[in-house]
This record gives structure tokens, C-alpha cells and sequence, in this order.
């Protein structure tokens, strides 16, 4: 079973970005995507680089043999999603809560965050991927209260789980912080495992070089994992193919 995640950037490369999701599609089961609009009015930062405010559409329409989830975390335009091959048994899927901000107003960092979660039954065992876009905050990608808080919500969700587990996405988190540590309590994460030392692609100006993860539990066994270095995003994509 494969799996990919990538922050897509809102899908602002365009041609070369979904190029690249149509060559994956045959060597991909489970898309998970963050920064995706769907039916925007209008983007919700303030960058002068125009997104595609309806991707997500664009997305499903490419992937005719997947099934898509989108989950809003700004007024039902903007979020995380994944796509699923339709061959695959889907047993549940959702989204919950791990950074609130009520007092958002519309544009700019702080919108609240969701963690989407979808649950599939491969060769007789049920999996449970993770989504995860979390809190950037405008202050680097080190600990806050609100960071720890977020990493204590995931945990709690995760311990809940009688399950395989696989949490990926762009956590917005360096390795070495207090946040990851809570996180990779019983979990195994590929990109210390590998010694991965980038995650971000030449489109990314700023020095800090981590984002990305995905970690596994234990029972999860990994056939092959890779950062590929094709620069659709600021993002590298991460890709996973695993068992048990």
C-alpha cells in the first residue's frame, strides 16, 4: 500500500503541480493534501502569488479512480483533503479539532486547525491515517503554548485509537522540539529514522528546512520511503509504501 502527502501550496504552480498528482495517481493509494481551497471567493492570505481557489475540484476531476474528503478548517473554502483509491474498504473518516482561534477574522495566519482522520481495512487490518496541517504562527516553527497544546490534542486522539496508525502532513514543527517529542511518544518517525535533512523545496526562501513528517507505529512495517525532490510546491512530497 503507498501513500503520499504533500502541502500543495494552494496549488499555485498550476500545470506542473497536477502533471505531477496525474503521474502518481498509478503508484499512489492515499493522497493526503494540504493548503487546498475548494469554491473559494477569494484566498485567504495575503500573499501576492494567486492560488487555484478550486483545486480540490481539479484534483477530484484528475483522479476519477479516488474517492476525495475534503475537510474546511476557514469557511468551507480552504483545508485538507485526501484522496482514496476506491478499491480500498473505507471504514470511517472525519475530522477533529486541535487549535482553536475564534477570534480569526478572515485572512492571515491564525485560522483554527483541524486534524483529518480516515480509517481503511487492508489485507484484513484497519488503518488509521492522519492528516495534519499544523499551527504556523508567524515566530519560526519552534515550541509555543499553543504548539504544545495542539501536540497534546493529537496525542490524545492517537491513544484512542486500537489501531495501525500513520500521522503525516506539514506540521510546521522542527524535529528537535517538544511539540514533535509528544507526538512521536510510541511512534517511529521516518524523517529522523532517515536522516532526512530537508523537507522543503528551492521555492522555499526562509532558512528552516523542516515541516513534513510521517510517523508510524510500530506495527506498521515500511517497504520504502522517500522525500522525492520534484518541485511542485515549497513542499517536498513524502512517500510511503507499507504493510504489516
Amino acid at each position: 500500500m503507498k501513500l503520499m502527502t504533500l502541502n500543495i501550496w494552494g496549488g499555485r504552480l498550476g500545470v506542473p503541480f497536477l502533471d505531477f498528482v496525474a503521474s502518481q495517481q498509478k503508484n499512489v493509494d492515499i493522497f493526503c493534501f494540504q493548503e487546498v481551497y475548494h469554491n473559494a471567493p477569494a484566498q485567504i492570505s495575503d500573499e501576492n502569488a494567486p492560488v487555484n481557489l478550486n483545486i480540490f475540484a481539479e484534483l477530484q476531476s484528475l483522479l476519477p479512480e479516488f474517492n476525495g474528503y475534503f475537510k474546511p478548517v476557514v469557511n468551507n473554502i480552504y483545508g485538507i483533503c485526501m484522496f482514496v483509491r476506491k478499491t480500498l474498504e473505507v471504514l470511517g473518516e472525519g475530522d477533529v479539532q486541535i487549535y482553536e482561534n475564534p477570534t480569526y477574522s478572515g485572512c492571515g495566519p491564525h485560522h483554527s486547525r483541524n486534524m483529518q482522520w480516515l480509517q481503511v481495512r487492508i489485507d484484513g487490518q484497519v488503518y488509521s491515517i492522519l492528516n495534519v496541517h499544523g499551527l504556523w504562527n508567524g515566530k519560526g516553527k519552534t515550541d509555543s503554548p499553543d504548539r504544545i497544546l495542539q501536540s497534546q490534542k493529537i496525542r490524545e486522539f492517537m491513544d484512542n485509537l486500537a489501531t495501525h496508525k500513520i500521522v503525516c502532513g506539514d506540521f510546521n514543527l522542527r524535529p528537535d522540539t517538544q511539540s514533535m517529542k509528544i507526538i512521536e511518544e510510541q511512534m517511529h518517525n521516518l524523517i529522523n529514522l532517515h536522516n532526512i535533512s530537508s523537507t522543503r523545496t528551492s521555492l522555499y526562501k526562509k532558512d528552516e528546512k523542516f515541516a513534513d513528517y510521517i510517523l508510524i507505529s510500530s506495527e506498521v512495517k515500511t517497504h520504502h520511503f522517500a522525500v522525492l525532490d520534484n518541485e511542485v510546491s515549497d513542499h517536498k512530497p513524502l512517500f510511503l509504501e507499507f504493510g504489516h
